[in-house]
């Protein structure tokens, strides 16, 4: 029996439409409930529910009590096709050259909830043992940008981050993964997203090197310039 040529007309692809439309109502709402997804695509009520299910199951989605919102699949991507589209041309540079003046390893990241998703990482040649990758996310009290952030957002309980050691300059040191040292730094808010800047690396003498702070504040200060990000210049770090 002869098999005609594949095209792609001929490939069934109402199930991925139905799915596409399904992912693309939260391109815009951060959290949906059945209800709401049934609603804006105009599928039946059931139909919804069983790809909620099988995209929650793939981690695409993630459930809250009754509303869905993006999972950490498609945030991995988002995050990373988002930063490579639009501003990778520019900011990369500036980390780069935040790594030559410093020596050390160099993350931009946002804040997700209680965790750091990094968007860029430069320098980890310098930094062997810094097991942190683009996309990947941890903990932000684990993180010096996460704990910047936190610190921004949260003033009142800034001394309640345990590794908050230095006040000086308005700038505050921390320690991270492996008992490195790291000044974090809030860049400022890109939409509704907290962005921040990090260099990590060996202590001296019991805390990273002072005159590394200096080049981190112009490199979060000429970051939040070009995104024309509020609040770019009231830093805060840790």
């Amino acid at each position: 029996m002869s098999v005609g040529p594949i095209t792609e007309e001929s490939i069934p692809m109402s199930t991925l439409d139905r799915l596409a439309m399904v992912v693309d109502c939260f391109r815009d709402t951060p959290r949906l409930t059945l209800g709401e997804v049934a609603r804006r695509t105009g599928i039946p009520r059931s139909s919804v529910h069983r790809m909620l299910l099988k995209l929650v199951r793939m981690d695409w989605l993630r459930r809250e009590g009754l509303e869905y919102e993006i999972g950490d699949k498609l945030g991995d991507l988002g995050a990373i096709s988002l930063y490579r589209n639009k501003f990778e041309r520019v900011v990369v540079p500036l980390l780069y050259n935040l790594h030559l003046v410093t020596n050390q390893a160099v993350h931009l990241g946002v804040l997700e909830g209680s965790n750091v998703r990094y968007l860029q990482k430069i320098g980890s040649q310098a930094i062997p043992d810094l097991q942190t990758g683009v996309g990947s996310r941890i903990p932000a009290r684990s993180s010096a940008i996460g704990k910047a952030l936190l610190a921004a957002g949260r003033r009142s309980t800034v001394a309640q981050h345990s590794a908050i050691a230095n006040h000086r300059y308005g700038v505050v040191f921390g320690t991270c993964t492996s008992g490195l040292g790291c000044i974090g730094v809030r860049v400022g808010a890109l939409g509704e997203a907290e962005v921040g800047l990090s260099i990590s690396g060996p202590l001296v003498r019991g805390k990273i090197d002072d005159r590394h702070v200096a080049p981190v504040q112009m490199a979060a200060v000429a970051i939040s310039q070009y995104f024309e990000v509020p609040g770019g210049r009231h830093q805060q770090t840790g």
